[in-house]
């Protein structure tokens, strides 16, 4: 396949990357001018990378018509982490993302948009695929309103359309500021990690097997609206217990010392039906994408 990919440079981006490079796939990975492609390491000299901004339109019908693209995977988001969710850049990323799609379809390309489960909302239940949006930050409500413009777009140019709503993802070369690089880091240095009760049940998946549900849709020719975890959710209190445990048992863990957010979410947990029926499933158990995760943030 021929992939146009935004965001290539971010956590999903750049699993996605090296995963289509693996495959033989030909990828255009586009980055934001001035950008680090350092999490590139691992497929740089199999991808071609370009630089542009998402909000100029003649830069990228440019490179679009260079590489012609069968299918045009969105990564590309700003503001992804928790104190920029409910920042008015979140608005830019709709405009952004109506650009592309407009662009893509004028292409005669497909486009795949990376959505996030905080499109529904704290549902503290199985999130349904069929469920409808209701989210309760600016980054939520900035996904929705993208998506529909960019489904909107492709329908009128009769373009195959996909969006697939992220759930947690965690592995090597994660950011810094997520909750089990927090936790991992904090341990590894011998200290203790401050958290909540950590009551909830959380649907963790390994960015890799993130990158080949990505993938699996883009190649199966599928559409419409997929979730993206593991279809499983384990007391959050385990999972973190059991990162403790890969490290040091003897570690201390600080449960109860930090609050609750207001719109807390107790359950998150992913239905990934359509993915299953794709013929896709999760290859990294929890436990070896733990203890992959912890040796990377060691050696590091």
């Amino acid at each position: 396949m021929r992939i146009f990919l935004t965001g290539a440079g971010g956590f999903l981006g750049a699993a996605i990357a090296a995963e289509m490079a693996r495959q033989g796939d030909a990828v255009t990975c586009l980055l934001r001018p001035g950008s680090d492609p350092w999490r590139l390491e691992l497929c740089r000299d199999r991808v071609a990378v370009v630089e542009a901004d998402l909000d100029d339109p003649e830069s990228l019908a440019r490179l679009l018509a260079e590489a012609e693209p069968e299918a045009v995977c969105h990564a590309a988001w700003r503001g992804v982490l928790g104190r920029d969710r409910d920042d008015p850049i979140q608005d830019a990323n709709i405009t952004a993302t109506t650009i592309l799609a407009r662009l893509t379809a004028e292409a005669g390309a497909a486009f795949l948009g990376i959505g996030s489960q905080a499109e529904y909302g704290p549902l503290n239940r199985m999130a349904g695929e069929d469920e409808p949006p209701a989210p309760t930050t600016r980054y939520g409500a900035a996904k929705v309103a993208a998506c529909r413009e960019a489904a909107s777009l492709c329908a009128q140019h009769g373009r195959r359309f996909a969006w697939l709503r992220v759930f947690s993802l965690y592995g090597p070369r994660d950011h810094d500021s997520w909750l089990l690089p927090y936790v991992v880091q904090t341990l590894l240095q011998g200290a203790r990690p401050a958290l909540t009760a950590a009551e909830q049940h959380w649907d963790f998946l390994h960015v890799a097997d993130a990158a080949r549900a990505v993938r699996c849709v883009l190649s199966s020719g599928a559409a419409g609206f997929f979730n993206l975890g593991s279809g499983t959710a384990p007391p959050l209190r385990h999972t973190i217990e059991q990162v403790r445990d890969l490290i040091d048992p003897a570690l201390p863990l600080g449960f109860g010392e930090v609050a609750y957010r207001p719109d807390q979410v107790m359950w998150l947990q992913a239905d990934i039906a359509r993915l299953r029926s794709l013929g896709w499933r999760a290859e990294i158990s929890l436990a070896e994408g733990l203890r992959e995760t912890i040796s990377w943030f060691r050696s590091g």
